[in-house]
């Protein structure tokens, strides 16, 4: 059963699906969440804190995948082709997190700043306060998966290289900003293409 919290983010996320964030309502979140306005205040503060909350746990979702795809494949370069393939699919039906991996944030999202700091310090939860240091931006996020990738793929002594790391995420972001026919179709074999020219052994690995 999910928490109070989790609940709220929900009923939050499912609003933002038929509504602008403009529109959502906290009164209409809470009654969604099966809570009371005042628990969903003592969570998150505000409206903004819980944009903010409810865009750093899709940041945080995404970093899952990816460590999930960085275990799936016999090598690092079909590991390296599902984190490129999970991006661009999560990201298809995802618009917070297309919002986040390229920063383009449409009228109908919210696009929450960090917190002033007097607010990060009286904020009721550990999580709301990682929150409120505000969503990570693309360069972050694109650092985050290129530093997890090098670490995990990296274990057995044969990881590939920061190179190639980036390169992986750099042409999934591509397809996410201007998806082709089919999408991910043809990704992996360009990636494996593009890693092979790069660097020929860690297409083999």
């Amino acid at each position: 059963m999910p928490t109070a919290r989790e609940a709220l983010l929900n009923a939050a996320l499912a609003a933002l699906a038929e509504l602008p964030w403009t529109a959502v309502r906290m009164v209409d979140v809470a009654g969604a969440a099966g809570v009371s306005r005042q628990t969903l205040y003592n969570e998150f503060g505000s409206k903004e804190g819980l944009a903010r909350a409810l865009v750093r746990r899709e940041a945080d979702a995404y970093l899952h995948g990816v460590e999930r795809a960085l275990r799936t494949g016999p090598d690092a370069a079909s590991r390296l082709v599902s984190v490129a393939e999970w991006t661009v699919t999560a990201a298809a039906g995802r618009p917070l997190l297309r919002a986040l991996l390229t920063g383009c944030w449409g009228e109908r999202l919210p696009a929450p700043r960090p917190a002033p700091v007097r607010s990060r310090v009286l904020a009721g939860t550990p999580a709301q306060r990682r929150a409120d240091a505000g969503p990570p931006t693309p360069g972050e996020l694109l650092a985050a998966v290129r530093d997890r990738s090098r670490t995990v793929l990296g274990r057995d002594g044969a990881g590939p290289g920061e190179e190639a790391c980036e390169l992986a995420v750099r042409l999934a972001l591509s397809y996410v900003v201007a998806p082709g026919a089919g999408e991910a179709r043809g990704l992996g074999a360009m990636l494996r293409q593009a890693l092979s020219a790069t660097n020929p052994t860690a297409a083999d690995r």
